[in-house]
């Protein structure tokens, strides 16, 4: 049976004619025909219950096309940040995150702020966007503007920029938007894009931008016309960089306090930086060339959205390698890694030693701990015990939490509003958070805080570089990382992986892998089972599924753990392992196949191949 329709000009639909096609009933009449018409039901229906049931079908055809439409919204949602795919290129992916997917989104962000209110004037609400270099920001950043106009928030092109800028524009005068949008992917691939979104008390949380992306499907499924590409008040081209970077200068020369040359505390060092094509090259001329820094040797330092040289990310082997060999060939003091929008860095030591991960976050604890006795070094739950050992060691405290950058974060400004001092949040990507920056992870006044650190242990008399601060961290005998594919429809993947982990979970309770138990931070003295958010005051939103276990055996104890979470980024399983013993990690993979992704029955609906790979090797 079929209801021929048409879409008129506003978008709404509108019915036309109704013509009932039943091929397969040989006493079937048209129903305009004959009122007394059988249907394939073999029941005459009254003319007024025929009209009422056809009305009924078309409206419930009509709901679903809507509810389709808008669920294609919400999927955009990834965490606290919305992501897509923006240009066409990749094998299996449509173009989801288009123009008037960015324009709804956009208006109900503006919305959202303007109903929050605003501090201290009743002016307009002004809002400030900054992107990365990628191909597709011209046109996206129309769509932005175009929705924050019609939510009435006056608008302000920052151009290329980065995230902890955009936040930092809501902060520093002269400027002090409202709020701010930054226009990117991160280390994704170049068909990608995404927004993130700030105020002035910092990035949005996944509850929050949930609300946002409701609103906005809402008004997608409801409008379902293309995108406004002509604005009635164009935005303001507004020159942030310049503010951002002296403000990064000032606080190098404030803290070096250099004896002889305070305007130019970086002279005599060699500094390489690595922007991989994104949004950092700015440091290099702004911040370090200005400075008196050396930066000859520098990398990739124009912006290019199609990132021909390799992935703009400090956990990317290639992205360390060459900055590596750029160190070591210039005899550098240091080399900086950025990734796409600059809420990340690593770093490479002046003997070519790769920090990031692990690595990185003993280097800021060691640096914060001298500065801050005794204060809550937070991380997500894949860091090492000996990163556990080299925080107490020191002095501090460790608080293992969620994985996600937001979930890190959100849990040190949680501990400090408990009255519990913790200065430092980061993450094994590289995010990473400060007390005294705003709770922001910003990649560049990460490196800030290793630059000063490593021209005061030269003003010191210290012949050493920054690594000698970390040549007593231990590393795991063994470390890795799989995924696990979720193999269903993708409006299904996040049931399906939620499913699985929560298998997973009752499987460690219930004892059936031999000698796994669920890890609550062992013996945190922060609250009890923080990895799981059990503190029912302050419950966290959850915004993807994980849980770790901690592995003995009868012979050598405890052994390892294992972490499984689902991505918020794409339809998969993360399994992280860290083993202290050689042979542990393939022991615990045979253990997770065997004793739970086989005897459970969710490898049916999971690719297991990196698992079964591992497992089998000799």
């Amino acid at each position: 049976m079929m209801a021929a329709s048409s879409t008129n000009s506003t978008g709404s639909i509108s019915i036309k004619q109704h013509r009932y096609i039943d091929h397969g009933n040989p006493s079937y009449r048209d129903p305009s025909r004959n009122s007394t018409s059988t249907s394939s039901w073999g029941k005459q229906l009254p003319r007024r219950h025929r009209k009422l049931s056809c009305t009924a079908e078309l409206q419930q055809q009509i709901l679903s096309m809507h509810e389709e439409e808008a669920d294609k919204i919400r999927r955009l949602q990834n965490g606290s940040d919305v992501r897509g795919v923006a240009l066409e290129g990749e094998k299996g992916r449509t173009v989801d995150l288009t123009p008037p997917a960015v324009e709804a989104i956009s208006e109900s962000f503006g919305e959202w702020v303007v109903g929050k209110g605003v501090e201290g004037d009743n002016n307009p609400v002004k809002v400030s966007l900054g992107r990365d270099p990628r191909v597709t920001g011209g046109a996206l950043s129309v769509a932005v503007f175009s929705g924050l106009s019609r939510a009435g928030c006056m608008v302000y092109d920052m151009g290329l920029a980065t995230t902890p800028a955009c936040f930092m524009s809501t902060l520093l005068p002269p400027f002090a938007f409202h709020a701010s949008i930054m226009m990117t992917a991160s280390h994704l691939p170049y068909t990608r894009n995404g927004l993130k979104f700030f105020t002035r008390r910092g990035g949005l949380r996944s509850s929050e931008v949930e609300e946002i992306c409701e609103n906005a499907a809402r008004k997608y499924s409801n409008r379902l016309v293309k995108v406004s590409t002509l604005l009635n008040l164009p935005p303001t081209r507004v020159d942030f960089m310049s503010v951002y970077a002296q403000h990064l200068r000032e606080i190098i020369m404030e803290r070096v306090n250099h004896p002889f040359h305070y305007d130019a505390p970086l002279s005599g060092f060699k500094i390489i930086v690595n922007a991989g094509n994104g949004s950092g090259g700015f440091f290099t001329w702004a911040v370090l060339d200005k400075l008196g820094a050396d930066t000859f040797g520098s990398l990739h330092l124009n912006p290019d959205g199609m990132f021909p040289n390799h992935i703009p990310n400090p956990e990317d082997k290639t992205a360390m390698a060459v900055t590596r060999s750029a160190v070591l060939e210039n005899s550098a003091d240091l080399g900086i890694v950025f990734d796409t929008d600059v809420d990340r860095s690593g770093v490479v030591d002046s003997a070519g030693n790769p920090i990031n991960g692990d690595k990185l976050i003993a280097l800021m604890s060691a640096i914060v701990l001298r500065e801050h006795p005794g204060t809550t070094i937070v991380t997500d739950a894949r860091t090492s015990m000996a990163l556990s050992k080299f925080i107490t060691e020191r002095g501090g405290r460790h608080c293992l939490y969620r994985v996600g950058y937001r979930n890190v974060i959100d849990k040190g400004v949680q501990l400090n509003k408990d009255g519990i001092d913790a200065h430092l949040m980061m993450e094994t990507s590289g995010h990473g958070a400060l007390k005294e920056n705003y709770f922001l992870d910003d990649g560049a006044y990460m490196v800030v805080k290793i630059i000063i650190e490593m021209v005061r242990m030269k003003l010191g008399g210290s012949a050493e570089g920054i690594g000698s601060l970390i040549k007593e961290l231990e590393e795991p005998f063994e470390s890795m990382e799989l995924r696990m594919d979720v193999q269903s429809e993708p409006k299904d993947a996040k049931a399906r992986a939620v499913q699985a982990i929560e298998t997973f979970r009752e499987f460690v309770e219930e004892g059936r892998i031999e000698g796994w138990e669920l890890d609550s931070c062992g013996d945190c003295w922060v609250t009890d089972g923080c990895l799981v958010d059990t503190d029912d005051t302050t419950p966290a939103a959850i915004d993807a599924y994980m849980y770790r276990a901690k592995v003995s055996d009868s012979i050598q104890g405890e052994i390892g753990w294992v972490h499984l979470r689902q991505s918020i980024h794409n339809p998969n399983i993360a399994v992280n392992l860290q083993s202290m013993v050689p042979g542990g990690c393939q022991s615990m993979i045979k253990a997770l196949r065997n004793q739970f992704l086989i005897a459970s029955g969710v490898e049916q609906f999971l690719d297991t191949t990196q698992i079964d790979k591992w497992a089998e090797m000799n």
